[in-house]
């Protein structure tokens, strides 16, 4: 079955199961840092949020930055920040820092 034989509302019910699931995924790997993902997969958790917030607002909703991370993260940033998050390594920063100067170039 390919994209096109499904319809539009089942197609979105999908889409939206599969964004549950990596979301549940991302609150269960607390240890995977959204600079590893950043260098990984070009995208993290706050890039997740701020598409998330995007999306709400060209629907007319409004909604902050930090209600967007609260349902990303499960919890307020500052909280999973303060649990979860580790100090980057020199040789993570080192890699984003080559990552972001490539997406520039």
């Amino acid at each position: 079955m390919n994209e096109k034989a499904l319809d539009e509302k089942t197609r979105t019910e999908l889409e939206a199961a599969a964004f549950r699931t990596l979301v549940d995924h991302l609150r269960e790997r607390t240890d995977v840092q959204n600079i590893d993902l950043m260098n990984l997969a070009g995208f993290c958790r706050n890039c997740l949020s701020k598409w998330y917030r995007a999306e709400a607002e060209d629907r007319g909703l409004e909604m902050s930055y930090d209600d967007a991370r609260e349902i990303v993260y499960g919890m307020p940033y500052s909280e999973w920040k303060s649990r979860h998050q580790a100090e980057a390594t020199p040789e993570q920063l080192a890699a984003f820092g080559e990552a972001s100067q490539e997406e520039r170039s």
